[in-house]
């Protein structure tokens, strides 16, 4: 693919995965603004708070600066609605992590030359870092599983809790996703991937124990997108991160 055409490529497919978004975001909020009768005013600042998650990862997968911008209005209101909904783990995982890694990253990727019109200097892990990342990835995944299995009351008792293990995937994908994010990784795609495709599972699941949960069937669709697009962050920081290696 000639720089033309990847140009062109990028450009009509942040518009799908923009609009695409959008549409989601309105439809989850039209559709929870119907049965409220309360808090209406919530779902709004919610819903605005989503589209700034959207423009985030589109500008992160281009490796434009304003993510951290939009992903620092992001969590934050995402982290508030979870303090207000008494979902503490949420909310401390947002406030307490994701939030301050808003400025860092902000930072680290000024030092690696992007601006509003440049973008960052990607570099990859070595082979030790991935042994290190590795490692605190599946003992962080182990210690999270029994956590959240202990204090699960609504899977039935088995081998294994699969919902449960996906949340626990999910969180540790996030957790370091972040971080490589932050410190400009090319891996941390790999880990966004991971975030992806275990939400939609989890919501899948969801879907077999509740068929007509309509907020599940959007939210698989969502987080398509969402793969969609770490996908395309994928192919566009691999070509990014090959200056460095090279």
């Amino acid at each position: 693919m000639t720089k033309v055409d990847d140009k062109t490529f990028n450009k009509w497919f942040n518009t799908f995965i923009l609009v695409g978004m959008a549409v989601v975001t309105v439809v989850v909020t039209a559709i929870k603004f119907q049965g409220a009768e309360n808090g209406r005013a919530m779902l709004v600042i919610s819903a605005f708070g989503s589209l700034m998650g959207v423009l985030s990862t589109v500008c992160a997968a281009n490796g434009r600066i304003l993510t951290f911008l939009f992903g620092l209005i992001d969590v934050t209101i995402y982290g508030v609605m979870c303090l207000i909904g008494t979902r503490y783990g949420n909310a401390a995982l947002h406030l307490l992590y994701f939030l301050p890694m808003q400025f860092i990253g902000y930072f680290q990727w000024k030092k690696r030359g992007a601006h509003a019109e440049e973008k960052v200097r990607a570099r990859r892990l070595d082979g030790k870092q991935w042994l290190l990342y590795g490692g605190i990835f599946l003992a962080g995944l182990v210690a999270a599983y029994f956590i959240l299995a202990a204090l699960d009351k609504t899977e039935a008792a088995g081998i294994v809790k699969w919902l449960v293990l996906m949340d626990a995937f999910s969180m540790m994908c996030n957790i370091l996703g972040q971080y490589l994010l932050s410190t400009a990784y090319m891996e941390q795609w790999i880990f966004w991937i991971g975030v992806n495709v275990s939400t939609i599972v989890m919501w899948v699941l969801t879907l077999r124990a509740e068929p007509d949960s309509a907020f599940a069937t959007i939210y698989v669709v969502k987080y398509s997108f969402y793969l969609l697009n770490s996908l395309n962050g994928l192919r566009i920081w691999l070509n990014l991160s090959r200056a460095e290696t090279a």
